[in-house]
């Protein structure tokens, strides 16, 4: 299902549409300030195994996904966060980067790497800002991509063609085909940067 929405000013009927399909055990296609993301209860397997078929996909292929969180205080109860980390972190946020940190026991083990650690991300998209205000947990983000796309999908119209198991997909116009920046920190809350995407590394 499409459902056009406010891009700046999203319609609170429209949001909490789509939070009941989140919390329905669906899975929404929204904007995330960067590119178009799948979004699911990060704390429903059963919803996070859909976004793995969705991307024909498996946890056994692909890492885990990351999710997004409304702001600093919801990361630190998902990731430990040393001060220097923290620090950086309240200068980013919201913005396009995704932090990598270790994982604390909040942390479902489907969104926990190997090495104990998750990716997070508090988005800048008034869209999913509100969505997660409004759901109250976090939810999964990763980007409207198949295998063999070279980019994601940034028109709501095709990815709702291309992903027709997908719930909900909210149009709020055009997304972008550059992701986040990844930045990930050690236990001295330094960071290497993984991933160069829609952050500006000189803010750093």
């Amino acid at each position: 299902m499409l459902l056009p929405i406010h891009p700046e000013n999203p319609q609170p009927r429209k949001i909490q549409q789509a939070v009941q399909v989140l919390r329905d055990g669906g899975v929404i296609a929204y904007p995330t300030g960067t590119v178009f993301g799948f979004g699911a209860d990060v704390h429903n397997k059963k919803a996070v195994e859909k976004v793995y078929r969705i991307k024909n996909t498996s946890p056994k292929k692909h890492k885990p996904f990351s999710f997004l969180c409304a702001d600093l205080s919801e990361i630190s109860r998902y990731a430990v966060v040393p001060n220097s980390a923290y620090r950086l972190m309240k200068r980013l946020v919201p913005g396009p980067y995704t932090f990598i940190l270790e994982a604390t026991r909040e942390v479902p083990r489907m969104s926990i790497s190997n090495r104990k650690t998750v990716g997070i991300r508090v988005p800048e998209h008034p869209v999913a800002r509100a969505i997660l205000q409004e759901f109250g947990s976090p939810i999964i983000s990763t980007s409207a991509q198949r295998p063999e796309d070279e980019w994601p999908l940034n028109d709501p119209l095709d990815i709702a063609e291309a992903f027709p198991l997908v719930d909900l997909v909210l149009d709020a116009g055009f997304g972008g085909i550059e992701p986040s920046t990844v930045l990930a920190f050690n236990d001295f809350g330094e960071f290497e940067i993984l991933r160069q995407g829609a952050g500006i590394i000189e803010e750093l």
